[in-house]
């Protein structure tokens, strides 16, 4: 079972992974899926905030050009 921090923590990061793909022009999941070659199902599952693997984080970082640092700068707060 999650805690809540986790479940804050993964709800951060689809809102993050979602922002990245509306920045990009992207409106639909299922395109942005398709290009990417990410199955759409697994897909919607990260933006709604599922445990997602660092493999596939990732994959969808690389396919917008934004490093592990630029994705995590905007959205997260810092932890003391």
């Amino acid at each position: 079972m999650k805690t809540k921090e986790e479940e804050k923590l993964l709800r951060a990061m689809g809102e993050r992974i979602r922002s990245l793909r509306k920045d990009a022009g992207f409106s639909s999941q299922d395109k942005f899926a398709y290009d990417s070659g990410i199955p759409r199902a697994q897909y919607a599952r990260y933006e709604t905030g599922i445990n997602i693997t660092l493999l596939s984080l990732n994959k969808i970082l690389k396919f917008h050009k934004v490093s592990l640092e630029e994705f995590f700068s905007k959205g997260f707060s810092k932890r003391s």
